[in-house]
């Protein structure tokens, strides 16, 4: 696996290391295709199936008739995956730092206001439902 890793280009390569993907890490595999293509693609194993180990994440190439091709994108597809999650996980930490600030922060006075106001409503409505005195 390690041989086939120094194959790819610099920037996937550096693509990849920036992610945190290392090559024992990644499952490789040539199976057959699937779909159109008769004896052709019966008899050849061209799409590549990659899988990283720690995160689980697969990836299926078969768009190109040559494995080379197939494999160089399914590498870059599963560079795009990996960075796509780790993409996710930073704006999902961010919105919930953002989330925390806002419910802290204090209220302006126009809130507070339309707050008090609000409540006053409530309560005259509630007590509108208490029982009427007799006569």
């Amino acid at each position: 696996m390690a041989d086939g890793f120094s194959q790819l280009d610099d920037i996937l390569r550096r693509r990849l290391a920036a992610v945190g993907v290392r090559p024992e890490d990644v499952e490789e595999k040539f199976i057959r295709g699937a779909g159109p293509g008769g004896q052709k693609i019966n008899k050849t194993s061209s799409t590549v199936w990659l899988r990283h180990g720690p995160t689980g994440v697969e990836v299926r190439m078969q768009r190109e008739r040559s494995q080379v091709a197939n494999r160089m994108l399914a590498w870059a597809g599963l560079c795009e995956k990996l960075e796509a999650r780790r993409h996710a996980a930073a704006t999902a930490a961010v919105q919930a730092r953002e989330l925390a600030r806002r419910r802290g922060r204090q209220r302006s006075r126009t809130q507070k206001a339309i707050m008090i106001g609000e409540k006053r409503r409530h309560s005259r409505h509630k007590a509108m439902r208490n029982r009427v005195e007799g006569e």
